[in-house]
């Protein structure tokens, strides 16, 4: 297992499977001081151009998987939250929506491991991944009413087309925080496991999808995510297109091969 710092993210490479750290426990591991956005981005690019990597993690440090915004810094109209009203647009433009666009436009398959409260952007962060695995601990909010604010990250987008108009406006609209096993019974969350187990579940279920050819893989995920926004015929287009050249690749030859000869596949990325 390699690791690499970059600025207050961690990224740990075990083979085919990266994760993703925000290593900011003592803070909760809240978003949004100056330079975030560009640390995100940094690392998703790097994410995105290895080619040997099918699958990343993203988690937090500590007790928490994300507070949200530095409600301090709101209160003392420090970094992000400072100046005019127009500086405050311009600072969620060029950092916090750098931190969601970053993680959203992620080409290889993502699992949130939510080791704790994701709150605020935290939540939204967490909704940017494909997949979240829930620890026991961990609680979700969408708490910007109670703040006086709404979601300027982009959640009112994602959160809906996650769990639903209707369970989507109730979060917002109480600001309520919910715990793990609500979240997995609205869909938030795919499965509720154990603190102790939270990573290895994770990482079993990492390695289960990096098994998969990884063209077919980026290309099954931006699938998906087309899909939630582009008409149907325009879809069928692309998938259309896509398979014909899946088609022609060698880990199709081999799917196809492995499955006729009763063996595990091999997939190599050709």
């Amino acid at each position: 297992m390699t690791s690499s710092p970059t600025s207050f993210l961690t990224l740990a490479r075990d083979g085919a499977v990266a994760t993703l750290t925000i290593n900011r426990p003592d803070a909760m591991n809240a978003l949004g001081e100056d330079g975030d956005g560009a640390a995100f981005e940094a690392i998703c690019r790097e994410i995105n151009a290895d080619r040997a990597l099918r699958c990343v993690i993203l988690t937090g440090a500590g007790r928490a998987f994300s507070a949200g915004g530095n409600v301090k810094a709101m209160r003392d109209r420090t970094g992000a939250f400072a100046g005019a009203p127009a500086d405050i647009r311009e600072a969620y433009r060029g950092n916090i929506h750098r931190i969601v666009r970053s993680l959203y436009g992620l080409e290889i398959p993502s699992i949130a491991a939510v080791n704790g409260p994701a709150i605020g952007l935290g939540c939204d962060v967490a909704c940017m991944a494909d997949i979240r695995v829930a620890s026991e601990t961990a609680k979700f909010g969408v708490t910007f009413l109670k703040l006086g604010l709404i979601p300027g990250d982009g959640g009112a987008w994602l959160l809906p087309r996650t769990i639903g108009m209707s369970r989507a406006a109730e979060l917002l609209f109480t600001g309520e925080v919910i715990d793990a096993q609500t979240a997995e019974r609205w869909g938030l969350v795919s499965r509720v496991v154990s603190a102790e187990a939270l990573l290895q579940e994770t990482r079993t279920l990492a390695h289960r999808i990096a098994e998969q050819p990884p063209q077919a893989l980026r290309l099954a995920k931006t699938l998906l995510r087309q899909g939630q926004t582009a008409s149907y015929e325009t879809l069928m287009e692309f998938s259309a297109a896509s398979q014909a050249l899946m088609h022609h690749t060698r880990d199709h030859e081999e799917g196809v091969a492995a499955l006729l000869e009763k063996r595990p596949a091999s997939f190599t990325g050709q």
